[in-house]
């Protein structure tokens, strides 16, 4: 009938170390992936063969909805009769208001602003 009050406590604290040291060796691992897609690895290479209308639904629906009709950002629709097509990509290149810089990859900046011109 008398137990040891610290077994639960020591198998608590012994669950816990092997916890963080298996979340240790799960960040190791992590760590050189991110270090990856910081330098530019796999998620330039997906958005770089993403169509236009595939990356807005990625990058830019969060913002302007999911059918150009705006939200947080302005409305798309109809872009093209607001703004030429070099304002267009200078947008998508530079940010504007709240919107930020870079999220088009330079090499896609054209074909992104060529189909947001279309959208009517």
């Amino acid at each position: 009938m008398n137990r040891n009050p610290l077994i639960p406590f020591a198998l608590i604290m012994v669950f816990g170390i092997g916890l963080m040291l298996a979340l240790s060796f799960k960040g190791l691992g992590d760590m050189d992936e991110l270090a990856k897609e910081k330098k530019g690895g796999e998620k330039t290479e997906q958005a770089a063969a993403a169509s236009p209308e595939e990356f807005y639904k990625q990058t830019c629906s969060a913002c302007h909805g999911a059918n150009y009709e705006g939200g947080v950002g302005p409305s798309l629709k109809g872009v093209g009769k607001r703004l030429s097509l070099d304002q267009i990509k200078d947008v998508i290149q530079h940010g504007r208001g709240n919107m930020p810089s870079g999220l088009v990859p330079p090499e896609k900046a054209d074909e992104m602003a060529k189909w947001l011109s279309k959208l009517q």
